[in-house]
Order: C-alpha cells, then structure tokens, then sequence
C-alpha cells in the first residue's frame, strides 16, 4: 500500500460515525470522549488498519514518545567487554519497551558529542534525558533541567546539583568488602580505586579509606578508570611499593580481574598469598580463576528505576529526589 492510500482520521472517521476532532481525541488517548464511541473509534480504526502519523501526533500532544539514555563515553568504551554499560541500556530498554516508549542512545564522549545531544534534546526531540556514567561536574544534566526539560541521572553526579538520581550505596559496599578482607587475617590491604572524576570512584575510595582506618590499619592507593588496562597497571604500582601486601579492593571487576592476572604472573598466589575483591559483580566475575568475590551492586535495575523516575516525571508527577540501592558481597573463591 503507497503512502497514499493509508486510512486517513476522515475515513475512520466516517467508519465510525464521528467527527475527524473526535477520532483525534481518541488516538491521541484523551479520556474525555464517552467509552461507547472510544469503542466504535477503536473498532473502525482496527477494521481499516490506521497507523496514526507520530509526527502529526507530537504536534498535537508535545510528546515524542522516546527518551534519551545520554552516556558521556566514546563509543569504544561502551561496546567493550565491560558489562556495565549494556546493562544499563537493557535496563533503560526494558522499563521503556513495557511503557511502549522508544529508547534513543546518545554518546557523548567528545566535545562534539555532548554539544549534539544538547542540540538534540533542547530540540525538543525526547520527552525526557537519562545521563549515566557522569564525568566531573558536567554542566549539561542542570542546564537542560533548567530549560523544563525532564531529567534523571543513573548514579549520583559531582557538586550541588539539584537533578534527581538514582544510585548504589557505594560506602556501605566497599566497607562490607574491606570488613571481610580484616575478618580473614589480611594486615596490608590495598585499593584500586576508580576514576576520581566520577562519584562511584570518589565513594568507593571513601568507603576503603574509612574501613581501613576503622581496622586500624595503613592505606596503599593506586587510582585507575574501571578497565583492565589500568587495573593491570596499578596492581603493578601496588607491588613495587608494598611487595607484601596480602589484600586488594578494587573499584570493578574489570580491574580485580587483571589485578588478579598481575598477581599470579609476579609469582603470587589468589588468594592464599593475596586475597581479592571487586565491585560489580558482571556475568564473568564467576568464571575468573579463581572466581571473583565481588560487591554486587543492581546494575540492571540502575537503569530500570532510573528511567522508571524519568517517565514518572516527564508525566508531571512528583518524585523522590535520590534513590539509594543496596549492594551486597559475593562471596567467591578469590577471597
């Protein structure tokens, strides 16, 4: 069937017996219209097969029926192996697929990205942003706040900014950690923290900080940015200034995972010389060798509650202006 010969609103219209303004309410989904002509409405769009048109629709109902799920990261960093990422946008999927929404995935790792997603949704093209993997003290996330624009942030951003967002309790999960690292005889415990532009790495250092000297014990830091590479790199540091450290928290498992690699190659054995704990828990923290004791924090449900917010108040509902999830620790092999 061309373009042209789609079902227009006049013909349902006609089908059904009503005005074209009526026909529009409908589809439109107004509740003002009386059930039995909603029925017949819907029964003579069913009958001729009417696709409304979503372009005409937004004018009608300024929606757009998408939200943007805005992760500040290049492209390479967020289809690499950390699973971190495409949790979160499952996450994001799930909660917009059941609201039959559609999800729009923006980058904005550069300069030139961020300023498209600016352009982009001040455009008014989505009814709603959801920033994730916030870098620094990004100004976009208030900025489009300030413009009406509905915004949520999945994990908490650096500095006063009043955007609502949802997170995990860093803290508490790294002291659970680090608690479990004291409890089995470890004395020379030491952090691969995470990049400390980002809350989750500023907080996962607090938490270790405040857990070691609770313990009474000395701080050994190496800061590294979630990835193997620096994960690998920083258990190198760690080595050369403290060669008999016993025990490693490290801000994700990606990092625990090489730090782990690192360790064996140096001769050390996981866990009886070293024990070793991450954050995260990804699918393949239970196949490393040996599986990975982790802090589990509800990635999957990050995204799905952060835009769970997001409809809610792009629909002009009041909601909670953070969200706290609680993370738990698995208990593996690697300590």
């Amino acid at each position: 069937m061309t373009t042209a010969q789609r079902p227009t609103l006049e013909a349902v219209a006609r089908r059904a017996g009503v005005s074209r303004a009526t026909v529009s309410r409908v589809v439109n989904g107004s509740t003002t219209v009386a059930e039995p002509i909603q029925e017949a409405v819907r029964r003579a769009v069913a009958e001729l097969g009417y696709v409304p048109n979503l372009a005409a629709r937004s004018l009608v109902t300024q929606r757009t029926d998408s939200i943007a799920l805005v992760l500040p990261e290049e492209a390479t960093r967020v289809f690499s192996d950390d699973q971190v990422f495409p949790s979160i946008i499952r996450g994001a999927a799930q909660e917009l697929e059941a609201a039959d929404k559609q999800l729009v995935l923006m980058l904005a790792g550069s300069p030139a990205g961020h300023d498209r997603v600016e352009r982009y949704t001040t455009g008014r093209h989505v009814d709603g942003v959801l920033f994730a993997s916030l870098h620094g003290a990004d100004p976009l996330p208030g900025r489009l706040a300030r413009l009406g624009i509905p915004v949520v942030c999945s994990g908490r951003m650096l500095g006063d900014v009043p955007v609502p967002y949802v997170d995990v309790d860093h803290v508490g999960g790294v002291t659970a950690a680090v608690r479990h690292l004291v409890d089995g005889g470890r004395r020379r415990i030491a952090t691969i923290a995470g990049p400390q532009d980002m809350v989750a790495g500023v907080e996962r250092l607090n938490g270790y900080r405040q857990a070691v000297q609770a313990a009474g014990l000395p701080e050994l830091v190496a800061v590294g940015d979630f990835t193997r590479e620096s994960g690998a790199a920083a258990m190198r540091q760690l080595l050369d200034r403290d060669p008999d450290l016993d025990g490693v928290f490290a801000a994700s498992d990606l990092m625990a995972h090489a730090a782990m690699r690192t360790l064996r190659a140096t001769g050390r054995r996981v866990p009886d010389d070293v024990a070793v704990i991450g954050f995260d828990d990804i699918e393949t923290a239970a196949y490393t060798d040996p599986p990975l004791t982790t802090v589990r924090q509800p990635i999957l449900e990050l995204g799905r509650r952060g835009t769970r917010q997001l409809l809610r108040l792009a629909a002009g509902e009041t909601i909670e202006p953070s969200v706290v999830l609680p993370t738990e620790l698995v208990l593996r092999d690697s300590a």
